[in-house]
């Protein structure tokens, strides 16, 4: 990667910092976001008007839900390429949670598209909005090792564990597993929380001792104080869990891998969205064990 030039698109919660700090870098970043408003607080990055405006932009970061948002977003971008075909190199670097069989598709509709002079890479990240902030993402790759190579400078820029786990898709299915972790001991710690204060016990006190022992993780340091405080302001909607544990259960059929732990979650996970707390955070979990706690109370004194 000769210029220090990226296009990025999707500015959210994780975006936004994102694309901040690759221009705190010295990257020239020109961005697309479907609300003009963040770009009020966002120094160091140009604005464009479309995300077609990004076609000659060395490398376009897609941080979007999902891969179906990405691929409307690109329509116009693919529709420039195939008029007009972008330099050779060109990386299209997908940064969302998304299918590890979808996404090696869309890399080639981008291939055709392109007149073979662009390539997708996947590079999901992990560490939330707070690793977003601070640059300390942890990114899995799915890319050839020159291609690694080419983008390492760049990603390094958002994170402080960035590693190459195989070709394209290889990133995706890193990232499902990262999610079948996160979301069953989330999901647990949640569990023991209701029934710790059900049982008259405080909830503090329990997440104290056990991040002193086995128990202890990552996950209970970043969401045990949530989980605790019944704190559920987003800093990443629960409903992408639900959609993330799918990614597990496809990737699990294709090779047929037993995955009893993801299928539980997904069935918990689903009954969050039911209850409509798709939209909270993560931890909110803990509210959707407590109210089929409630059900269950009702159910057993009738």
């Amino acid at each position: 990667m000769t210029s220090k030039r990226v296009g990025f698109v999707g500015l959210g919660l994780m975006g936004a910092p994102m694309a901040s700090n690759i221009a705190g870098a010295g990257w020239n970043v020109t961005a697309w976001n479907r609300s003009d408003t963040v770009f009020e607080d966002l120094s160091g990055v140009r604005r464009a008007a479309s995300v077609a405006e990004l076609r000659n932009e060395n490398t376009i970061i897609f941080m979007l839900p999902d891969l179906p948002f990405i691929e409307e977003a690109a329509t116009e971008l693919l529709e420039s390429w195939r008029n007009d075909p972008p330099d050779p190199g060109t990386a299209v670097v997908i940064m969302s949670s998304v299918s590890p069989t979808a996404v090696r598709l869309f890399g080639e509709t981008v291939h055709q598209a392109s007149g073979g002079n662009a390539t997708v890479v996947d590079a999901p990240v992990s560490g939330g909005t707070s690793g977003a902030q601070s640059g300390s993402l942890a990114i899995m790759v799915g890319a050839t090792e020159s291609q690694f190579e080419a983008l390492e400078p760049l990603l390094g820029t958002m994170g402080t564990t960035v590693r190459r786990m195989g070709p394209l898709g290889s990133g995706s299915l890193a990232k499902a597993c990262n999610q079948l972790i996160v979301g069953t001991t989330t999901a647990a710690l949640a569990e023991a929380a209701e029934l710790a204060e059900r049982s008259g016990m405080d909830v503090v006190a329990l997440y104290e001792v056990l991040s002193g022992g086995l128990a202890g993780s990552r996950v209970l340091d970043n969401v045990g104080p949530r989980l605790a405080a019944k704190d559920y302001a987003p800093t990443g909607p629960a409903k992408f869990m639900h959609k993330d544990l799918g990614f597990v259960l496809t990737s699990a059929e294709a090779v047929g891998s037993a995955v009893p732990m993801a299928s539980a979650a997904i069935d918990l996970y689903d009954e969050l969205k039911r209850q409509g707390l798709g939209d909270q955070d993560l931890a909110v979990v803990r509210q959707a064990i407590a109210n089929l706690s409630v059900a269950a109370a009702a159910s057993n004194s009738n």
